[in-house]
């Protein structure tokens, strides 16, 4: 099958994250068993007791060689706007490949499979590894288990396997993303009438640790200490979101909810940023909450790895990208890029698309990989 075939039959799969990713995870085992690749499966489930699985998988023996990592799950698309065919009806049309994830990343998981196959009979002089996640998009859920489960992965470790995180990229070499930092911060009061005067509005209780917050965002806006020039922006670009639940104007609030955001960087302790965030909450009587944290990818970008994937690059220069992927789990390989087809600016539109000469290069390209550092 060419990359073509590979990402139109994995856009059918509805693998939105609320749902279990089995079936299509079931489909790329296939794939992978009709290469002579070795499997690996790492199920479990999740917070609300949906079955998920990764899959890894090793063609070739040995060790060392190169690895890929993608992942199998895919953003909602209830804003898909395109009228002729749905999210999961995968459809080419002007040179593009229409559907949800084909872009993050069924597409680029396609352009590697297809890439495998080229190397199903050949004899290789180090493996091929293939590991394909769930969860990416919804705190990278999937590749904690991997790490902490996988016996595969740990042979990679261990071997000092290179990796491909094959986000997209536009084929650029991504040497370092920020990471991520979810806090929840709750008040709480009690429900009432509003015209008893009875009640506790939870969100009086907020506005004053909001106030302490908006200080902290400005400090990290402009700080030097906080910031890291080799990213853009080179902040870590707090996010804060509020919501009382309430459903009537006429009923006193129980509960305010924060949500804070913010992307950690390399070479920045954010320590002390949390640090500060729990003593406000403390100070004010509020309930703190580390809902998810992910550490930042860095990898020197004058590593010999890194400089030799520049040569399958259309840029000379590897770069760092705001945005997170799987790779903030996988440190404990040392060697590891982020490269991949299309462009992130597509990723999770309302009408998501690759284009056909993206398929073509990412499989030529992954080849070109493969050939390299297995043949």
């Amino acid at each position: 099958m060419n990359s073509l075939e590979y990402a139109s039959e994995l856009i059918k799969f509805p693998s939105v994250s609320s749902t279990s990713n089995v079936e299509v995870t079931n489909q790329i085992e296939d794939w992978l068993q009709s290469l002579n690749v070795a499997i690996e499966r790492v199920d479990y489930t999740d917070r609300r007791g949906v079955a998920k699985s990764n899959v890894l998988g090793k063609l070739g023996s040995g060790t060392g060689g190169l690895a890929y990592f993608g992942h199998s799950d895919v953003v909602p698309a209830d804003d898909w706007v395109i009228e002729e065919h749905g999210p999961f009806s995968p459809t080419v049309k002007q040179g593009r490949l229409y559907g949800r994830g084909s872009t993050d990343m069924k597409g680029s998981v396609a352009c590697f499979l297809s890439a495998m196959e080229q190397f199903q009979n050949r004899t290789l002089s180090a493996p091929v590894y293939f590991c394909c996640t769930a969860d990416e998009e919804v705190g990278m859920l999937g590749a904690q288990q991997v790490v902490q489960h996988s016996e595969l992965y740990q042979e990679m470790v261990q071997g000092q396997t290179r990796a491909i995180i094959g986000e997209p990229t536009c084929f650029e070499v991504v040497h370092a993303h920020k990471g991520g930092c979810l806090i929840k911060v709750t008040a709480s009061g009690i429900a009432a009438h509003s015209s008893t005067k009875e009640g506790e509005n939870a969100n009086w209780k907020m506005i004053p640790f909001l106030s302490e917050v908006w200080q902290l965002n400005n400090e990290m806006e402009t700080d030097t200490a906080w910031r890291n020039p080799a990213f853009s922006p080179p902040t870590m670009t707090m996010n804060l979101g509020i919501n009382d639940h309430t459903h009537a104007v006429n009923i006193t609030p129980p509960q305010s909810v924060c949500t804070i955001y913010f992307r950690q960087m390399p070479g920045i302790d954010a320590t002390p940023i949390i640090d500060r965030i729990r003593d406000t909450c403390e100070r004010h009587k509020l309930k703190m909450e580390i809902a998810f944290q992910a550490p930042p990818f860095d990898i020197d970008p004058e590593s010999p790895f890194v400089q030799e994937c520049l040569k399958f690059s259309p840029e000379k220069k590897p770069k760092t990208v705001s945005y997170g992927t799987d790779g903030a789990w996988f440190g404990d390989i040392k060697q590891a890029v982020v490269f991949g087809p299309s462009s992130i600016a597509r990723a999770h539109t309302h009408d998501e698309w690759i284009t056909l000469d993206d398929l073509e290069q990412g499989t030529q390209t992954y080849s070109q990989m493969i050939d390299n550092w297995c043949s």
